[in-house]
């Protein structure tokens, strides 16, 4: 099972409430699927077909981890993003990523985002 320790890169992302049904209301975008939903897709199928690291988890664990996370601490976002900070709590935990890389690639996305 995976830890439910804190991370304040992600706890952030979840006080800023930027989700996407909120989000597309407020720029009148009319998809329900967030543009970056193909992209979770597809890395979570990469994952669960990964057999190259003892630290990524497989499907079964993937799964088990996001079910877990997402009805506790990241239970206050919708689907999709619940499914993404929890896969990202998941590979931040197992040291796949650490946590100031993750928040480097939070502020590069956000700097493009905003620019």
């Amino acid at each position: 099972m995976v830890s439910t320790e804190e991370i304040s890169s992600l706890r952030s992302i979840v006080e800023r409430n930027q989700v996407w049904p909120r989000m597309s209301a407020k720029y009148g975008v009319s998809n329900p699927v967030p543009p970056w939903k193909t992209s979770l897709d597809g890395i979570c199928d990469a994952l669960d077909n990964a057999a190259c690291a003892a630290n990524i988890p497989d499907f079964k664990e993937r799964r088990d981890e996001e079910d877990s996370l997402s009805s506790t601490i990241y239970a206050d976002l919708p689907y999709p993003e619940n499914q993404l900070v929890a896969l990202a709590h998941s590979l931040v935990v197992r040291g796949v990523i650490d946590e100031s890389e993750l928040q480097e690639r939070l502020a590069t996305i956000r700097a493009r985002l905003e620019a």
